[in-house]
């Protein structure tokens, strides 16, 4: 009897939605947010690190675009590992290579080497996105899509304190040492927290998890390839709208003669206002589903861009800037909520990993092609222009998963929602 007890308070315990779950998900938001540095770091210093190496707005986008291709691919690799592994090789990986890559960048002496170390970097940041949602989502059943978004949040939290931390320490020490700096304590931070995610979910747990992702998938009446191309799909073209205002803020606030550090105050508000839309979604996730709350972040971003090209006053940024964070904040990690809705979720690590991968090539690919546009045209209208397209694609995508899945419910059902 008292084994049998034992046995059931540590099945509570361990279990999702358990005590430990809410434990591991705050070492984990705690996680990403260090790791988060490595995407945010580069659009802080875009602008000295153009005027330091001489080059122009194209040439000093293209570490940010190489990162960012190198989180997306590391997204997957580190993806697959944790599948096998769990999570603490990956964050291990991140840990030792963002260190390097940040110190390495720090005191490059040319814009190759810098460009070479982003790469390091952006392969550093690959588990603090995909990989950590993937993970939070074995250890919660009821509020998934809020332990998701939670952890998703990371990434905006990083958005939200690296920028500001950076804005402050760069006039006094200059953008290479703050670089540096940065690589000591993401390292130094993220490698004890990893003592805390130990422990993998139970095979009980992944069991009953397949029968209901099974049972999910067949209401929506498409196979799992299928699906998993049209949210890669999906996410490259929402990214490349999103990638116009978070890649260049702060440089197009520096070309209208607000000045950088105005800028980075608008990125840190965009990402201070995502936390709340993201956390936000995630509650409405866990009562419409992940599909429905992505349509409804998908228009609005939409309506988003669109103020961006009519509104260009200093207040009047500021404020689109809130608006964007508002709308687009929880787009991303519904992603990640609909693999775990629909997919596999012992290749839950994989699949969300291509997912999110596919977001990381939009905003890579965005955030260079926009620098594009603006050496061609002088000018970033027609940057968002070109969001706005991108926008719509990813509209017309989202709505027919969703018209799919509401398609073949049954009638009371459709009734009853």
């Amino acid at each position: 009897m008292t084994q049998f007890s034992s046995s059931s308070q540590e099945a509570d315990r361990y279990g999702p939605d358990g005590r430990y779950a809410c434990t591991r998900l705050g070492a984990s938001l705690l996680i990403a947010t260090l790791i988060g540095a490595g995407m945010w770091a580069v659009i802080v210093v875009l602008p000295p690190a153009q005027l330091d190496f001489g080059v122009d707005r194209s040439a000093a986008s293209l570490p940010y675009t190489l990162m960012m291709c190198s989180l997306a691919f590391s997204t997957i690799a580190l993806g697959r590992m944790s599948d096998r592994f769990g999570i603490v090789p990956p964050l291990v990986i991140s840990a030792a290579a963002l260190g390097v890559g940040f110190v390495l960048a720090g005191y490059a002496p040319t814009l190759t080497v810098f460009t070479a170390a982003h790469v390091l970097i952006g392969f550093g940041a690959g588990t603090g996105f995909g990989p950590m949602m993937a993970d939070i989502s074995h250890w919660f059943v009821k509020r998934r899509g809020v332990a998701v978004v939670i952890v998703a949040s990371g990434n905006y939290f990083a958005g939200t304190i690296w920028p500001l931390l950076m804005s402050l320490t760069i006039p006094l020490i200059g953008w290479r040492a703050t670089y540096a700096g940065m690589g000591v304590i993401v390292a130094a931070g993220v490698l004890p927290l990893t003592l805390a995610m130990r422990r993998r979910p139970s095979a009980a747990v992944y069991e009953q998890a397949e029968a209901v992702t099974e049972a999910a998938r067949a209401d929506v009446g498409i196979s799992p390839r299928l699906l998993l191309m049209l949210l890669i799909a999906a996410g490259f073209s929402c990214c490349v709208a999103m990638s116009m205002p978070q890649v260049h803020l702060v440089a197009y606030c520096g070309d209208l003669g607000y000045g950088v550090a105005r800028g980075a105050e608008m990125l840190s508000l965009m990402m201070a206002l995502g936390i709340i839309s993201r956390i936000g979604s995630g509650f409405i996730a866990d009562m419409i589903g992940g599909t429905a709350t992505l349509l409804i972040g998908s228009f609005m971003q939409g309506v988003a861009l669109l103020l961006y090209l009519y509104f260009n006053g200093l207040e009047s940024l500021f404020i689109v800037s809130g608006i964007f964070g508002l709308f687009q904040g929880g787009i991303v990690p519904m992603y990640a909520v609909i693999c775990r809705e629909l997919l596999p979720p012992r290749r839950a690590g994989a699949a969300i990993g291509l997912a999110v991968s596919a977001t990381i090539f939009g905003m890579a690919f965005g955030g260079y092609f926009s620098g594009v546009i603006f050496d061609l045209t002088s000018s970033y209208r027609m940057a968002f222009l070109n969001g706005l397209l991108w926008n719509a694609f990813n509209l017309a995508i989202v709505s027919w998963l969703f018209w799919r899945g509401r398609r073949r419910q049954p009638v009371g059902e459709l009734l009853a929602a």
